[in-house]
């Protein structure tokens, strides 16, 4: 083949790369921002000029043959060098610009996250930001996104890491209900009461609570759980129970007083991390918006989340 002819071939063999990453037509015409028609003939032609299957379709799936993911592979470095060299030239620019891409927790991102983005892009006019709510932990640099919000103790050692902010877990009821079972004296007393707490899968669920040398784990059982501390928050206001949640979760009830804290002098342990973090995969250059948005995070939580 000349080399004019393979000169034309470039942005297919990308697609090809984004189509291995993804294994759906529909998913890589996304993310490349065509139509599924378009992609299936830029994958077909590539075939033509390779002369071998590059891609083995099934009913339910989409993988690149061994031919084809030796091409991808191949080729995935040089890509990724061209996109980090076109940012490097695009932040050239006085200011931060293009789209951001950031995924963070649900729960998170709903109470702390989005009442601080109108900030930051009135800030950044040139910045469009793109917030994917998962408690998933998305692989990064398969799917795109700049940057994470991880509520974590240990980031990737793959990964940059910026401390955002400690957190703490808090245990919170509603007066109301305190009022109706009265309040726990020690944790013990966290047996009789109903505990809304979240499950983790093949654990029997029980609090851990720490008091200068003494380390309690108490079993706790009550009418409702959740695998998100937003919804934990919403039932102990509606006077279910006892909840456990982040400090996060608890701050405007608190300070509000719609919810009290419980056993106040004891600390919870091992239900939520107790640092929060901005990651993203290692690589030579940082995009100056990823800079410009990482610093505003970490001076809108300096002070943590304490009510």
């Amino acid at each position: 083949m000349s080399s004019e002819k393979t000169d034309a071939l470039w942005s297919t063999l990308h697609a090809l790369a984004v189509l291995g990453e993804h294994g759906s037509f529909t998913a890589a015409a996304a993310r490349l921002g065509i139509s599924k028609a378009a992609m299936s003939q830029r994958i077909a032609e590539l075939e033509r000029a390779a002369g071998v299957p590059l891609v083995q379709r099934t009913t339910r799936s989409v993988r690149l043959t061994e031919a084809g993911q030796r091409l991808a592979d191949g080729t995935r470095g040089a890509f990724a060098q061209i996109q980090q060299s076109f940012a490097a030239v695009r932040d050239l620019a006085d200011a931060p610009q293009g789209l951001l891409r950031v995924t963070a927790p649900v729960a998170f991102a709903r109470q702390q996250l989005v009442p601080r983005l109108p900030e930051f892009l009135r800030a950044h006019p040139q910045v469009r930001l793109e917030l994917d709510l998962s408690d998933g932990l998305r692989p990064l640099a398969v799917e795109g996104f700049d940057l994470a919000v991880r509520h974590t103790a240990a980031p990737p050692e793959t990964h940059v890491a910026w401390l955002l902010a400690p957190t703490h877990s808090l245990l919170v009821a509603s007066r109301a209900y305190l009022r109706r079972r009265g309040a726990p004296a020690n944790p013990d007393a966290l047996r009789t009461h109903d505990c809304l707490h979240y499950p983790r899968a093949g654990q029997v669920a029980g609090w851990t609570l720490l008091r200068d040398a003494e380390r309690l784990v108490v079993p706790v059982a009550g009418a409702f759980a959740a695998n998100n501390s937003e919804a934990l928050r919403d039932a102990a206001l509606a006077g279910l129970g006892i909840a456990l949640v982040p400090d996060f979760s608890a701050q405007a009830a608190l300070r509000a007083g719609q919810l009290q804290q419980v056993l106040p002098d004891w600390k919870v342990e091992g239900q939520f991390s107790e640092t929060l973090y901005a990651i993203r995969p290692y690589a030579p250059y940082v995009p100056r918006a990823v800079e410009a948005f990482v610093a505003y995070l970490r001076r809108a939580f300096a002070e943590g989340f304490g009510a």
